[in-house]
């Protein structure tokens, strides 16, 4: 851990009091309250329009709340990053055409109040091999790594992430997440918003889920599935599959036949297998399991959805 990191761990990393944000008659950001704390990898996460990005933007200073208050290290946004605490990669950040990532990742350097060495930072981001190509002749995947590299550029505290693996490949997902999971393990808090919810799944400690500006579920990954409290329960019938009764079964929150193999999530998934088997099916090959967190969240929205319509 840092010493700045232990400075603040009496002190949120991120606070959010009461914040809201109004576009016309849309509310972006709703009464959004909470708080991220040193050394936590959190994931923020809501379908499109859920209020994301106007979230960010909040947190790094680029938008003002209507009302409430947003406090970085206990100050304001932009304080936190004139003093180099916060780093960010925006889905939405330009790069300067016809400069070498070299010279951006040098320029990024030099004007970071706690640079780390540019060779260092190229290396960390994994394009040391394109240092000397012009900007504008990058993938997508290779530009993304030159906004993380720009973004981790000095000795921040706070790292902002918004859909940062977006053009990588496979490999290249791999090696970003191992480093940002070093960042963390030296105290720096990590946030990052994706589309991508194995990868919320399998990095975040702690998992934020937005819908319609309100945040609706807040907790390790484990408990958002346990929060959408359907399991998901699979079989194989044989003959033909009459979709009829088992649309009728109890508890049921949902159904797809393939072929010969019926998938269905339910509330209470000893109630539906005991009620399946008193239609007189014999299922086989049946597994029930907890769902994943994309189903988890789906569901979790889906129900929010349904109590607002």
């Amino acid at each position: 851990m840092t010493t700045t990191a232990k400075a603040a761990t009496g002190t949120p990393v991120v606070g959010f009091d009461q914040v809201s944000k109004t576009y016309g008659t849309v509310r972006a950001v709703d009464g959004l309250t909470l708080a991220l704390h040193p050394g936590e990898t959190v994931a923020l996460l809501g379908p499109n329009g859920a209020g994301k990005s106007t979230t960010l933007d909040l947190l790094l200073g680029l938008k003002n709340a209507d009302s409430g208050s947003v406090k970085v290290f206990g100050t304001s946004p932009r304080e936190a990053i004139v003093a180099g605490r916060v780093g960010a990669m925006l889905q939405s950040g330009g790069l300067m055409d016809e400069v070498t990532v070299a010279e951006l990742v040098r320029l990024g350097c030099d004007l970071h109040p706690r640079p780390y060495k540019p060779a260092d930072v190229l290396a960390r981001a994994g394009i040391s091999q394109i240092a000397d190509r012009k900007v504008n002749k990058l993938s997508g995947g290779q530009a993304q790594r030159v906004r993380f590299a720009l973004a981790t550029a000095g000795d921040s505290d706070l790292i902002v992430l918004d859909e940062p693996t977006t053009g990588m490949d496979v490999s290249a997902r791999q090696a970003f997440w191992a480093t940002m999971r070093e960042q963390a393990d030296q105290g720096r808090t990590v946030l990052f918003a994706t589309h991508y919810l194995e990868e919320a799944d399998a990095i975040a400690d702690r998992v934020l889920v937005l819908h319609r500006g309100r945040l609706l579920a807040d907790g390790t990954a484990a408990e958002i599935k346990a929060k959408a409290g359907a399991r998901r329960v699979s079989f194989d019938l044989e003959g033909p599959i009459d979709e009829a009764p088992l649309r009728d079964l109890p508890f049921l929150t949902s159904l797809d036949v393939s072929g010969q193999t019926v998938r269905l999530q339910s509330a209470d998934a000893d109630a539906t297998v005991h009620a399946l088997y008193g239609l007189g099916l014999y299922p086989r090959n049946l597994e029930v399991a907890g769902l994943g967190l994309e189903q988890a969240f789906v569901a979790i929205t889906a129900a929010e959805e349904a109590k607002q319509s």
